[in-house]
């Protein structure tokens, strides 16, 4: 096998594992479908993949990561939470890194129902707390991972069209 093709079935791992990664929290899902294509570019020289193109990922890939975040945060605060509570939703994601995926889902909901208790001692406040950064977390998921399939459409799209 030659190098360029060893090149290609590592962008295309990335890829794949990346878009895993996208429903799987542990793992950097959009930068690593990013680089993915960004390395099938670079193999054959941006004939393919035009460097045009590959900004245009970049500004996706930075777009679906800053949509995941604001969705979490505005999730939070829509339920009235407070900056204890988004830390230790933040906290709790990073200790959920620890434990799989059960941690991954759970983390930051623990983490956001006990910062938000240890501030106001209110167990039910905090439990919607809890809920609404999840239920942002949610919807940031979803957001990535519609723009994952949008970088995927444009990187096939850009091969296509050659």
């Amino acid at each position: 096998m030659d190098q360029h093709t060893l090149l290609y079935f590592a962008s295309a791992a990335l890829i794949l594992i990346g878009v895993v990664g996208v429903a799987l929290p542990a793992l950097p899902g959009v930068p690593l479908v990013f680089a993915g294509m960004l390395l099938a570019a670079w193999t054959d020289g941006f004939k393919l993949i035009p460097v045009w193109v590959i900004a245009l990922l970049a500004v996706l890939t930075a777009l679906a990561l800053a949509i995941d975040f604001v969705a979490s945060v505005f999730g939070a605060k829509r339920v009235g939470a407070s900056k204890l509570a988004i830390l230790g939703a933040a906290l709790g994601t990073i200790v959920g890194l620890f434990f799989s995926i059960p941690g991954l889902l759970l983390g930051p909901f623990v983490g956001a129902l006990g910062g938000e208790w240890l501030h106001s001692r209110d167990v039910h406040h905090a439990t919607r707390v809890g809920f609404g950064t999840w239920a942002g977390m949610i919807v940031g998921a979803v957001f990535k991972l519609m723009l994952t399939f949008v970088m995927l459409g444009v990187f096939v799209l850009s091969i296509v069209m050659h």
